[in-house]
């Protein structure tokens, strides 16, 4: 199955911003009930021992992502060294301020976020640490794709890409079932909001949106060999690259994981 880079609707400038984050506030609370990239703490842990850095910069963060779980679980590794200093921002080209201001204050100052937009292809340089993008990076075509993976080796940070999608019927199906659950789900999201009901169950444009974009979402995704096929043509002397699968079987999270193998000048 080839990658099909089609439109999602979720992403285009002209779709209605409180639509956009009733949309990501739907998406965070899968994350939030399943923690599918509980897996990859480890992975993010090994990357923040390598460079000794401190903070992590979240792009295309949409609802928060996963990061009210994982900066708990990064928080209690026994490998964790002076854990209490890490923190992360949350950034978003559309930021969802009132997601991020909900998931600061459940973080005990481990969360922080950037109001303004951030481009995930030109990252403000005062946005220092490494930069990861969970469940987003298949918007990007190849060449911008290439463009912050680059933007991240100029700054000369980390970068890390997860994506629990895949471009197989089983993950597809798996969608399904979750547009399923959120019909029976809705009433408990919080904070509670009148029109997310009747932008679900009297006009469903919420399920119908997240049903389209999350098949679009598979199909878009970027597997392994294509993840070392940007790598390549990534101007990048001194960067060691991790590339492949991690996690259970039936939902394994594609992982890119990059960094200076020399400190910064």
């Amino acid at each position: 199955m080839r990658r099909i880079h089609f439109i999602e609707f979720h992403d285009r400038q002209w779709f209605p911003s409180f639509l956009r984050d009733y949309i990501t506030d739907a998406l965070q609370f899968g994350f939030d009930r399943f923690k599918v990239y509980a897996p990859v703490a480890p992975l993010l842990q090994c990357a923040l021992d390598s460079t000794g850095c401190k903070t992590i910069v979240d792009m295309c963060s949409g609802g928060g992502g996963p990061w009210l779980d994982l900066s708990r679980r990064i928080a209690s590794s026994n490998s964790a060294k002076d854990s209490s200093a890490l923190h992360i921002y949350l950034s978003d080209k559309y930021p969802n301020l009132e997601a991020f201001q909900k998931i600061s204050a459940a973080s005990d100052g481990r969360i922080r976020f950037y109001p303004a937009p951030v481009d995930a292809t030109n990252v403000p340089r005062e946005l220092k640490g490494i930069r990861t993008i969970f469940s987003t990076f298949h918007h990007f075509r190849p060449a911008d794709a290439r463009a912050i993976l680059q933007d991240a080796v100029d700054a000369r940070e980390g970068v890390g890409v997860f994506e629990v999608a895949r471009r197989a019927p089983s993950t597809i199906a798996m969608t399904c079932v979750f547009i399923l659950m959120l019909f029976i789900a809705t009433p408990w999201m919080r904070p509670f909001r009148w029109q997310r009901l009747f932008w679900t169950y009297l006009v469903p444009v919420i399920p119908l949106v997240l049903l389209f974009d999350g098949v679009v979402s598979c199909l878009r995704t970027y597997r392994p060999e294509d993840l070392r096929k940007l790598v390549a043509d990534l101007v990048a002397s001194d960067y060691r690259w991790e590339i492949g699968e991690h996690g259970v079987s039936r939902a394994p999270v594609t992982y890119l994981i990059g960094y200076p193998v020399s400190p910064k000048k």
